[in-house]
C-alpha cells in the first residue's frame, strides 16, 4: 500500500475538493450513523457483551488528603456474588491524562490527593452486587494536611511548566501604557470550576486474550490513550487494543484514560475473564476532570480614539499538587486585538481538588468571558459602539509574533452579524427598555478560537464492488465525523455517500489525530484526502489519462469518450494510505477561526430572572465540510456559553475540596426550555495555510464569547455588571430597580 505524505511546510493553494463534481462537500447532509443511533443499534463502550462478562465497582476514598494504611475488604467479599475486590495502590492512577500525551497517567494512590479518588474496584457478577459492596469495604488512612480553599492561597500561586501557551508572554510595559492612556480598565473575573457533564458517562469493559488486552472505553484520542494505557499497565504497546467506535460526548474529559480503565484493566486480568465498569455521573464529576475556577484581572489601555495600547491578562487557576496544567485563559488574548504594550500571565495554585485539565475550548472559554467583557466596558467609557471599538482593534498583523494570519475575517464576521441582528436598533441606555415586568437588554462578544493541525493517518480503498472503504482510529464524539470523512472522500473518488464506509475508533486501524482541540477534521479530514489523491493517481493510470484529466462522478471515471465503472478499473481493488503531519505554516501564520455573536436577553425586574430570547452568530472557519454539523457544533458551543454565564458553577466544599453538587440536577446545564432559536451564519472562507481541505476548527469556536455577550446583555437591561461567574439571580436582585 502506497503512502501519499504531506508536511505542511507551504500552503496548499489549491485543494482537490474544489474539483470535486460529486457535489458531497459543503452540503449540509444528514449524519451518516445517525440511523444507528437513533435506533440503538449504535454500539458504546458499555454495551459490548461477553460471555463470563463480571461487574466492577470503584471504591473510592471518603477523606481528602492522607496516606491508606489499609483496606478491609472481607466485608465486601462475604457478599452472595463478589468475585474480588482488587487493590493496587501502585498501579492504579490517581487521575486522568491530557489527550495527545503517551506518557502515562500519575500512578499510585497510597498517598490519596482528593475527595473521592479510586483506591479499589470490586468484581462481582452483577453491576447491583458490584455496587452493594463497594460501601462494605473500608479504607483506613492516616490524615495528612491538605489545602481546600482557593482564595485563601492565591499567595501560595507560582508559575507552571510550559503549557499549550507559554505561561509568562510580555512585550512592551503595559504599566506605563496604563498610566499614558486616556481610558483604562483595570478589574477583576472569577470564573468557578465547571464539568464537561457529557451525556454518556465514562465506561470501560476489559478482555485478556493470548494477543494482550482489548478495552472497549469511551476515549477521545485512541492513539494516545494506547501509549498511556500500556504504559500505566507496565505493558507493551502492541499488547494494548483500544476500541471507541462511538462516544456519547467528550468535550475533554475523555481525552485521557481514566481511572476507571486502568482499575477495570488490572482487575479483568487478575480475574482471567471480562470486567465491565461504568462510572456513576457523581463518579465522573468527582474523579475524571474538571475545568480549573480562575481568577482573572483585566487591563486595556487606549487611546481617545478607542485604539488600544496596551492589553493585561493575568490567570490564576488551581490543579493537584504535582500536576502542571494550567487553564490557558490567555490563548486568544495573544492575538484577537492590537495593543503594543502587552503582558499575559498564568499562575497556579496546587490544591486537594478534582484534578484540572482541558474541557472544550480551553482557555478561550474562561478567557474570553473576561477580556469580551472588559472590551464592552471600555467602549462604555469611551462611549463608541462595542463593534465599532473592536473593528478598530483588528489588527492586520500578529501583535505578538509579527506575523501574518493565515486569514481573517473578524471584522466581517462584526459586520456582517451586526446587519443580520438588527444591532442599529439595540436598546442603547443600560436599563432603558421595559416591557411590563421584562428589562430587555442587548450584547454582543467577538470569538476566535486556535487553529492546530495534528499527526494523522488512514487507509482508503477502493473494493471490486466500486466501494470505498476509510480506515483510521480516528473518534466521533458527536462531531459528526463518520460523515464528514465519508464526504471527503466521497467528493474525492466521485462516490455517493451510501457506497463509502467509515470505520473509525480502532487502533487496529491507521492512527488518527482523536477528537480534541478542534484538530479533527481537519486533520483526519486530510489523510483522508491524502490517501484519496493517491488512490485518484492510480485510476487515473488505469485509464491511462493524466490525474487531472480525470472525472469521477457517481462510481464511474470518466476521461476523454470512455465511462468506465471503478469497479472494473481496479481488479481485485486498490488501497492507500495517507498520513498529514503539521509543518513550517504553523510557525509562520497564526492560524484561527473567527466570529461575531449577538443575543438579546430579558431580565425579571422582581426576582431577577435570565431568559435568553435571541440569538445570532457569524463564524468564518475556513471552507465548511458540511454545513449541517457545523451549525450544530457551532449551536452547542454557544449553549456551554450561555451554560458558564448563567447556571454552571461546580461548588467545592471548603473543609475538604469535594465537589457537592455532582450530578445533573444539581449541576446546573442549560436545557432546551433556556435555548432560544439561534442562527447560525458562516461566511465563504478557504484557508490554504492550514491544510490540503482548506478548513479549519469549528468544534470550539462557538463557546468562546458566548457567556460574555450574555452577561454584557445583562448589563444592557440593567446596568448591572457581573465579573464572578454565572450571573445567578442573587447576583442581580441587589441592583434591580424598585417596581
Amino acid at each position: 500500500m502506497k503512502t501519499n505524505s504531506l508536511r505542511m511546510d507551504k500552503a496548499v493553494d489549491h485543494s482537490l475538493l474544489d474539483d470535486g463534481v460529486q457535489g458531497v462537500i459543503g452540503k449540509g447532509l444528514a449524519r451518516v450513523d445517525g440511523p444507528l443511533k437513533v435506533a440503538g443499534q449504535a454500539t458504546y463502550a458499555a454495551e459490548y457483551d461477553f460471555p463470563d462478562l463480571a461487574y466492577g465497582f470503584l471504591v473510592r476514598a471518603t477523606f481528602a488528603a492522607g496516606r491508606i494504611t489499609s483496606i478491609d475488604a472481607e466485608g465486601a467479599k462475604a457478599l452472595p456474588g463478589v468475585i474480588d475486590v482488587v487493590v493496587d495502590l501502585k498501579t492504579f492512577i490517581r487521575n486522568a491524562q491530557q489527550g495527545g500525551e503517551t506518557s502515562a497517567p500519575t500512578q499510585g494512590v497510597e498517598h490519596v490527593a482528593y475527595f473521592g479518588e479510586p483506591v479499589a474496584i470490586v468484581v462481582a457478577e452483577s453491576y447491583e452486587i458490584a455496587r452493594d459492596a463497594a460501601q462494605l469495604v473500608v479504607v483506613r488512612h492516616t490524615p495528612e494536611d491538605g489545602v481546600f480553599t482557593f482564595d485563601d492561597h492565591l499567595g501560595t500561586a507560582a508559575k507552571p511548566a510550559q503549557g499549550t501557551i507559554p505561561p509568562y508572554q510580555k512585550q512592551g510595559d503595559i504599566d506605563a501604557a496604563m498610566a499614558d492612556a486616556a481610558f483604562t480598565i483595570d478589574d477583576v473575573w472569577t470564573t468557578p470550576s465547571q464539568n464537561s457533564a457529557a451525556m454518556e458517562p465514562h465506561a470501560s469493559i476489559a478482555v485478556w486474550d493470548e494477543d494482550g488486552l482489548t478495552l472497549y472505553g469511551a476515549y477521545q484520542m485512541p492513539s494516545s490513550d494506547k501509549q498511556q494505557l500500556a504504559k500505566a499497565l507496565g505493558e507493551r504497546a502492541s499488547k494494548v487494543r483500544i476500541v471507541a467506535r462511538y462516544i456519547g460526548g467528550g468535550f475533554g474529559s475523555k481525552l485521557g484514560i481514566a481511572p476507571e480503565s486502568v482499575a477495570t484493566a488490572i482487575a479483568a486480568r487478575k480475574l482471567k475473564r471480562p470486567v465491565k465498569t461504568v462510572m456513576t455521573r457523581q463518579q465522573v464529576f468527582d474523579a475524571t476532570v474538571r475545568r480549573s475556577n480562575t481568577r482573572q484581572r483585566f487591563r486595556l489601555a487606549a487611546d481617545a480614539e478607542g485604539q488600544l495600547t496596551g492589553i493585561g491578562h493575568d490567570t490564576i487557576c488551581s490543579n493537584l499538587p504535582g500536576e502542571q496544567y494550567f487553564e490557558p485563559a490567555g490563548a486568544a488574548t495573544q492575538f484577537l486585538y492590537a495593543g503594543a504594550n502587552r503582558s499575559i500571565t498564568h499562575d497556579l495554585v496546587e490544591l486537594n481538588r478534582t484534578l484540572s485539565g482541558s474541557m472544550r475550548a480551553p482557555g478561550e472559554a474562561v478567557g474570553l468571558l473576561v477580556q469580551e467583557n472588559a472590551m464592552d466596558e471600555l467602549a462604555e467609557a469611551i462611549g463608541i459602539d462595542p463593534v465599532e471599538l473592536r473593528k478598530r482593534n483588528d489588527p492586520a498583523r500578529d501583535p505578538q509574533k509579527d506575523i501574518p494570519y493565515s486569514t481573517r475575517q473578524l471584522t466581517r464576521c462584526l459586520d456582517e452579524g451586526a446587519k443580520a441582528f438588527g444591532w442599529a436598533s439595540r436598546n442603547m441606555v443600560p436599563g432603558g427598555r421595559r416591557e411590563g415586568d421584562w428589562l430587555i437588554g442587548h450584547g454582543m462578544a467577538a470569538t476566535s478560537r486556535t487553529n492546530m493541525l495534528q499527526p494523522s493517518e488512514a487507509a482508503v480503498s477502493i473494493g471490486a464492488d466500486g466501494r470505498a472503504l476509510v480506515e483510521t482510529d480516528m473518534t466521533d464524539i458527536g462531531t459528526g465525523t463518520y460523515t464528514i470523512l465519508a464526504q471527503i472522500a466521497g467528493e474525492l473518488l466521485g462516490l455517493p455517500l451510501d457506497r463509502v464506509e467509515v470505520r473509525l475508533g480502532d487502533t487496529n486501524s491507521p492512527p488518527g489525530a482523536g477528537s480534541g482541540g478542534s484538530w479533527g477534521a481537519g486533520s483526519s479530514g486530510s489523510s483522508v484526502y491524502l490517501a484519496c489523491e493517491e488512490l485518484r493517481g492510480q485510476l487515473a493510470r488505469a485509464m491511462d489519462v493524466a490525474a487531472d484529466e480525470l472525472t469521477l462522478k457517481d462510481g464511474y471515471a470518466i476521461a476523454g469518450n470512455r465511462r468506465v465503472a471503478l469497479g472494473d478499473l481496479v481488479g481485485d481493488g486498490i488501497a492507500a494510505h495517507g498520513a498529514i503531519q503539521p509543518g513550517k505554516q504553523e510557525k509562520l501564520t497564526t492560524q484561527a477561526s473567527y466570529g461575531a455573536h449577538f443575543c438579546e436577553v430579558k431580565v425579571h425586574v422582581v426576582t431577577g430572572e435570565v431568559r435568553v430570547t435571541r440569538w445570532h452568530a457569524t463564524f468564518a472557519a475556513g471552507r465548511i465540510l458540511n454545513a449541517q454539523t457545523a451549525r450544530s457544533q457551532c449551536i452547542g458551543g454557544i449553549v456551554f456559553g450561555i451554560g458558564a454565564a448563567l447556571t454552571e458553577d461546580a461548588v467545592h466544599d471548603d473543609r475538604d475540596g469535594r465537589i457537592v453538587n455532582h450530578d445533573l440536577a444539581e449541576y446546573h446545564v442549560p436545557v432546551h426550555a433556556d435555548i432560544p432559536p439561534i442562527d447560525i451564519v458562516f461566511l465563504d472562507e478557504r484557508d490554504p495555510h492550514a491544510n490540503p481541505t482548506h478548513a479549519k476548527g469549528i468544534g470550539e469556536l462557538g463557546i468562546g464569547g458566548a457567556g460574555a455577550a450574555v452577561t454584557n446583555a445583562i448589563y444592557n437591561a440593567t446596568g448591572i455588571r457581573v465579573r464572578d461567574y454565572p450571573a445567578t439571580l442573587d447576583k442581580l436582585l441587589e441592583g434591580l430597580p424598585a417596581i
